[in-house]
């Protein structure tokens, strides 16, 4: 995604991106072990997804990241 897409989404919305993309972001890490990943590329862009979304949300003053992500997962693996 482009920072300008991030930017436009509220605070919530991109703690929900990030736990998708961290989701996806294992899987390829997967596919690359077990050598089914076509583009290794893609792990980069990944990832550099994943540092876009924690600076957008460090420049509005979100403190305590991890925190909130492992409680967002800890709330959709009880439902």
């Amino acid at each position: 995604m482009k920072v300008a897409e991030l930017r436009e989404l509220k605070t919530p919305d991109l703690h929900a991106e990030l736990d998708r993309i961290r989701r996806h972001l294992f899987d390829l890490h997967a596919q690359a072990v077990t050598e089914k990943l076509e583009n290794p590329h893609q792990l980069q862009v990944v990832r550099k997804d994943v540092a876009r979304i924690l600076t957008i949300l460090g420049e509005r003053g979100e403190t305590s990241i991890e925190e909130k992500q492992y409680h967002l997962e800890s709330l959709a693996t009880h439902r």
